[in-house]
């Protein structure tokens, strides 16, 4: 599944990261302290504009069929085993909300925007619909 085309998105609109089930992972994380880097050293002829971080996950996706393999998907998250089922891995509504509820605290403290967002959307492979889980949410930093 490509993002941009879901989202109808043009090149360069944003800044687009994809992953293995489009979950926020610790190198996600690391990715986002680097993007929000590059924001700021461009600062002086880009204004720093508002973040909208989006959470796309998709019906069927592949990761589901990874749950068979618990020790790699805790190895995958940085977690341990114990902590895998949180993760709900096989629900990508569920891993959207688990990906919004939890670890947005984590890339705020990387990102200084003027505001910040957060968005999570199931896409559904068979409709082409996409399906709002957590509406656009502005969050203080």
């Amino acid at each position: 599944m490509d993002p941009a085309h879901v989202l109808g998105l043009q090149n360069g609109e944003a800044a687009i990261v994809r992953n293995v089930g489009g979950r926020i992972t610790p190198a996600t994380l690391r990715t986002m302290a680097l993007l929000a880097k590059v924001g700021q050293a461009n600062a002086a002829t880009h204004r720093p504009g508002d973040w909208n971080l989006i959470i796309l996950d998709h019906i069927d996706c592949g990761m589901t069929d990874l749950a068979a393999f618990p020790d790699l998907l805790a190895e995958y998250f940085e977690i341990t085993l114990q902590d895998l089922e949180a993760k709900s891995v096989s629900d990508p509504i569920g891993s959207v909300r688990v990906d919004v509820d939890v670890d947005v605290d984590v890339i705020k403290q990387n990102i200084h925007a003027s505001a910040y967002f957060v968005t999570g959307l199931v896409y559904d492979i068979d409709t082409g619909l996409v399906h709002t889980v957590v509406p656009a949410t502005a969050l203080s930093n």
